[in-house]
């Protein structure tokens, strides 16, 4: 399970079609898997080694980012970011040195904070009307994916939920660096 399929141009959206391959080609496998939303409160949340980056380090300000964890085992975690300039997938170690980096130097409105939602969980309650994906006029700021809008009938749009980093709302858990940190990277003993 070291691959998946790649899908539309939003980063949500396409961590959701990964979910459902993943529920399709390897069903025992979702229990190993949660989706991380990463912003904060000002929604400027800088990563590195982006294919969006214009520089050597290839930094971008995100107002939020989406990556899809596989972690069967304690020392074992990949990241798939389907933005990074890393190999894809990265060891969840190789991808917190060199795309968060590190909190200290950073002024503390960049901090990144992280909502881990099992892939299970994720697949069952997210909804987008892609309406964050059109100007104020109604046109689209880029075209959309050519499937249907990923909705549920309990909400027809519920990406905030997501995005939003208060620990006291949405679904998951919402952990700082140094949380996310400890609960993934596991160093061999």
């Amino acid at each position: 399970m070291e691959r998946f399929a790649t899908f539309s141009k939003q980063n949500e959206e396409n961590v959701f079609k990964l979910c459902e391959d993943v529920t399709r080609r390897y069903p025992g496998e979702i229990q190993n898997c949660s989706v991380v939303f990463v912003s904060n409160a000002r929604r400027k949340v800088p990563l590195w080694k982006q294919r969006a980056g214009k520089d050597e380090d290839k930094l971008v300000i995100w107002d939020y980012h989406v990556i899809f964890l596989y972690h069967p085992e304690p020392q074992r975690c990949l990241v798939y970011d389907l933005d990074s300039d890393l190999p894809f997938p990265t060891y969840v170690h190789k991808y917190i040195t060199e795309t968060f980096r590190t909190d200290h130097i950073l002024k503390s409105d960049y901090f990144r904070f992280f909502r881990v939602v099992p892939a299970k969980e994720f697949l069952n309650d997210f909804s987008s009307d892609r309406r964050h994906m059109k100007r104020p006029d109604g046109t689209w700021i880029k075209p959309p994916p050519s499937y249907s809008p990923i909705t549920n009938s309990n909400n027809p749009h519920n990406l905030e939920d997501f995005i939003q980093m208060d620990p006291a709302k949405g679904p998951g858990e919402v952990l700082s660096l140094t949380q996310f940190v400890q609960r993934f990277y596991k160093p061999a003993t």
